[in-house]
Parts: C-alpha cells; structure tokens; sequence
C-alpha cells in the first residue's frame, strides 16, 4: 500500500484541488494523510469535508503551527504503506502519475525513488513551462555519480515529491528544522539508491504569489517557516547546508573512496549557482539584516549576467 503525506497550513486556496487530485487517480490502493498545522483560514473545515467522504482519509489537527519541517515528519510517522509520498496543498498530479511509479517500483527492486518529469503552473492552473530535467545520472549504480548530481543541480528539489520506498526513507532524518532541508533529504536519498524519472510531465507544481519563496525570496527569511523555534537565532543558511550534504556521508555506508569523491563534489558546490556568494552574505545578514533587499537586487543582477 501506498502512503499519502499531506501537510497544510493556511491553504485554501489550492487544496480542495490538490486533494482531488490525488482522489483521481487511477491507482487507488492508498491512504491518504493530512496534517492540518493551526490553520488560521477554513483548511481545515476542507479536510474534515473530505475526511467524511472518503475513508482512505485521515484528517489530524494541530491546535498551533509547528513549524512545516515537524509537520513533513508527522505525516510520515503517522503513515503505514510500503510507499510513501509527500504531496502540497498546492500541486497536481496527473490522474496516472500513482500508478506509474508504483508500476516501475514493484518492477525494478533497485530503485528507492520514482517521480516524473515538471510542469510549473500558475495560481489558475495554467502551465507556465515544464522543466524537461535530464536523468543526470540518478539512476545509476554509483552513489556519487548520483550524489554528485543531486548536490550540484540542488536548485529545484521536486524529487523529495516523489514516491520513496519507505524502509529507505525511514533511515533518513526526513525532512528537518533548518533551512532547505529538502536539499540534504534529497542528496541522502541518491546516496542510497537509485532514482527514476518518468519521461512525462505527470506532477504539476504551483507557482503563486503565496508560496514560502516568494513571500520569504531570501533564504535567512524561512527559517521560521521550518521551524517556529528558530526565532531570535543568527541563521547561516547556505553554510548550514554545506554542511549537511558533508553530514549526510557519514549516514551511509561508503567506502573511504566513494566519501573522498563525495566531499569534493560538495567543494564544487561553492563554484555552482553563485553558491560562493551566498556563503559570502550570510553572516553579512546577520551584522547587517538591513543590507537583505540590496544583496538580493545584486544577486538577481549577477544572475542574468552569469
């Protein structure tokens, strides 16, 4: 059976169709989690609506808002499938998106992973692009060729939306209270095994004026999102996940060789995406927060020039 994770906060917007759309799928052996984190519109009303209809529902409620990376680990720790999937109140999944990937999982023993291929969407459910990522090597038998690409094309992080084998998944610290955990979860899980993208473009993800990182664009900004318990604490978030992706060696088995090759991919990770300059800003923004508006116009400058 398959497990469905899906934690909301304040998301009325979208999550009526978010939840049709896992409700529509063709593969319908699963159950279907929603964690609600103190929302303060009628999100929760939507899913007790939901709950009473269909049984493959369960519906908890936390009375105040845990912060998102909490509220990622209880749908897990409440689910019971052999699968799991996280799922946003916010995206859409293409009515045979389940079935192909739990099809492909039950055949191929040595994938840990399946998910497909991107289309972004507006607020109205328009698609604005679709990704079209290339495999990058995820689905070979050597874990730093994975890791390798994980950590240096970390930019989007769709896969952690994808179905995971939940003995693989449970060994990982899962989603954690820092910021862009998703990253260090996400270069974990190629380290373990492989992963499959399916060729067509079966997830749709929201982009909306409403999301975290657009109401939060600078990363020091979201720590309280993950984590409410961050409030008051000088963040250094891009130094903090280099540190996680270092971190993350040391959970699974690897020979001396294989973590040599994996830390240096992880140096290369400064040369990439202006990492350097992000490393750079952080505690720029903790002496001087006020400097926040002016260091992202120069980021978003020098990434058109790059």
């Amino acid at each position: 059976m398959l497990s469905i994770g899906l934690p909301v906060y304040d998301g009325e917007n979208f999550l009526a169709d978010a939840i049709d759309s896992v409700l529509s799928q063709t593969f319908s052996d699963f159950e279907l989690i929603i964690a609600d984190n103190g929302s303060t519109d009628s999100s929760p009303e939507i899913c007790r609506d939901y709950a009473a209809r269909d049984s493959r529902i369960q519906f908890y409620q936390n009375l105040t808002n845990t912060g998102a990376a909490a509220n990622f680990r209880r749908v897990f720790h409440l689910s019971r499938g052999k699968y799991f999937k996280w799922a946003a109140h916010d995206d859409l999944l293409a009515p045979e998106y389940l079935m192909q990937c739990i099809t492909l999982l039950e055949n191929r023993s040595d994938i840990i992973l399946c998910h497909s291929q991107v289309c972004v969407i507006d607020k109205d459910g328009k698609v604005i692009r679709c990704e079209k990522s290339e495999n990058m090597g995820l689905d070979s038998p050597d874990p730093v060729k994975r890791f390798s690409s994980l950590v240096l094309n970390d930019l989007d992080n769709y896969e952690v939306f994808g179905v995971i084998r939940r003995e693989i998944l449970q060994q990982t610290p899962l989603i954690q209270g820092f910021i862009a955990s998703d990253r260090s979860l996400r270069a974990e899980l190629g380290l373990r095994g492989k992963i499959s993208i399916i060729k067509q473009p079966l997830f749709l993800c929201r982009d909306h004026p409403q999301r975290s990182i657009r109401l939060m664009p600078a990363h020091h900004l979201r720590g309280q999102w993950f984590d409410p318990n961050i409030k008051g604490r000088f963040l250094f978030p891009h130094w903090r996940i280099l540190y996680e992706y270092y971190k993350c060696l040391g959970r699974v088995r690897l020979s001396q060789s294989e973590k040599l090759k994996c830390v240096i991919s992880i140096l290369k990770w400064v040369s990439v995406h202006m990492n350097w300059a992000r490393l750079i800003a952080d505690p720029i923004l903790v002496l001087l927060p006020a400097l926040e508006n002016n260091l992202l116009r120069i980021g978003r400058l020098m990434s058109k020039d790059s």
